[in-house]
């Protein structure tokens, strides 16, 4: 497993150029997933109407639920003379309707532009209508031109631990912060914790909010998402496991508005709580290292449910590598997702030649180096968008495409396979059941790749075999 403590961005590109069909989402949808991942919680975007619509329609798209994000619809004259006013009325619009026992605030540029201060805000309205009976509020600070929707991801993860993690005597459990995952993987995650006693405070986990059972009657809330209580005893953890390599350090490298990069470093930092990263566990080898650090910290052995399906992936690589090796593939996504990825396609035997993401960070290209060695000639997109993607893509000769649906305009266009994986995915059904991580989400991925391989082997050819 590649070392991911010591990365340190690349110097940043000069010059810039436009966008381009992003190949990255706006910051304040990933604090609004932050947001639906803790129990009781309203999401409220703090600036215009068109924002909320936009992540309601791309979460419900992807997770096909029904996704309620408020907000306080600046107009014109919020634009110039502030949207105090119309905050007082979304909070009380909220509490009347939704009944939440917390309300998370993110901003956007509109109102970071003009110099909202979302604390005063929240203050003012707690000394003019009482706190007592009011929900427990936090915000977050998203203004998609300084970063992604992971940089408000794990600027919401940031914001939550700060405002309710309490301090004192350690505890016996872990916390476990997997960042952008699936709702399936989220369940996974659980699974294991279970199956070696481990008591585990999960964060964010919307495993349930995004992918619920049906009900009769429609929930303004949905049932799910990690309890307050929980995010409390964050702060008394014996240790935190977070799966990551970028985190937040782009935000910290180009505007020097964030010293915290994860939630797990807040955790360690201001309380003292050992933090365990590790890239996303997509692979054996990195799905081996988070096994192994789950036995150090409960001693218990690895149980043997878990083991078969480590050993029935090994057999999967073993009967499929005369489909996959050599293989040549372009990756893009956000940018945990894709170095674990890359680090997973080494080990099957594909080759990616692009990898590409719409962050900037500077770090894929030292993390790839870790992967694949210093001399490595991979081609590495920081920033990049779809149109940009789409230019290099002919003369790489690519195989197959891994990442989001955005990207199936061009793979349609060379006619190549596209195999779906991170988010959104708008045009397939079921993307809150895929997996990703373990040695149970590894075969998934696996299946998915050797089938779209064999499938496109087998519509390619003037023969109909029905054997390859």
């Amino acid at each position: 497993m590649f070392d991911t403590t010591n990365i340190q961005p690349a110097a940043p590109k000069k010059g810039t150029s436009s966008t381009r069909n992003a190949c990255k989402l706006c910051a304040p949808l990933g604090a609004s997933l932050v947001f639906k991942g803790i129990e009781g919680c309203v999401p409220l975007i703090h600036g215009s109407q068109g924002c909320s619509t936009y992540i309601r329609r791309y979460m419900i798209s992807h997770y096909k639920e029904p996704v309620d994000i408020a907000s306080t619809n600046f107009s014109e004259d919020s634009a110039v003379f502030g949207g105090g006013q119309n905050f007082v009325t979304g909070i009380n619009n909220i509490i009347s309707q939704y009944h939440p026992a917390v309300i998370g605030i993110a901003s956007t540029c509109l109102s970071e532009t003009i110099g909202e201060d979302v604390e005063s805000l929240v203050r003012d309205y707690l000394n003019t209508n009482g706190a007592e009976n009011a929900p427990l509020f936090f915000n977050v600070s998203t203004p998609s031109y300084s970063g992604t929707h992971m940089n408000g991801f794990h600027q919401a993860c940031i914001a939550a631990v700060k405002r309710f993690a309490v301090s004192g005597l350690r505890g016996r459990h872990l916390n476990l912060f997997p960042g952008f995952v699936s709702p399936a993987d989220l369940r996974y995650l659980k699974e294991v914790c279970a199956d070696m006693s481990i008591d585990a405070i999960l964060f964010p986990d919307y495993s349930e909010t995004l992918d619920n059972v049906h009900t009769r009657e429609y929930q303004l809330i949905p049932t799910g998402g990690t309890p307050v209580a929980h995010l409390e005893k964050t702060g008394l953890a014996e240790a935190t496991i977070e799966f990551g390599t970028v985190f937040n350090r782009s935000v910290g490298r180009q505007s020097n508005t964030s010293s915290i990069n994860s939630a797990g470093q807040y955790l360690e930092e201001k309380m003292e709580v050992p933090k365990k990263p590790m890239p996303l566990p997509i692979g054996i080898e990195a799905s081996d290292h988070f096994f192994k650090v789950l036995w150090d910290f409960s001693h218990r052995p690895i149980p043997q449910k878990h083991l078969k399906e480590r050993g029935r992936l090994v057999d999967a690589y073993v009967d499929a590598h005369k489909y996959v090796f050599g293989k040549r593939a372009v990756l893009y996504g956000e940018e945990d997702l894709v170095i674990a990825m890359a680090a997973f396609l080494k080990e099957i035997g594909i080759k990616p030649v692009l990898v590409a993401s719409g962050a900037s960070s500077g770090i894929m290209q030292n993390a790839l180096a870790g992967i694949f060695g210093a001399d490595h000639d991979i081609m590495v997109a920081d920033g990049s968008d779809f149109a940009t993607i789409r230019e290099m893509m002919p003369d790489l000769k690519p195989d197959l495409m891994i990442g989001n649906s955005k990207g199936y305009y061009i793979a349609r266009e060379l006619k190549i396979p596209i195999i779906r994986i991170g988010f959104p995915i708008h045009d397939r059904f079921g993307a809150s059941r895929m997996h990703h991580i373990g040695y149970r989400g590894t075969q998934e991925l696996f299946d998915r790749i050797v089938n779209a391989l064999i499938e496109y082997k087998q519509e390619s050819s003037p023969v109909g075999y029905k054997y390859i």
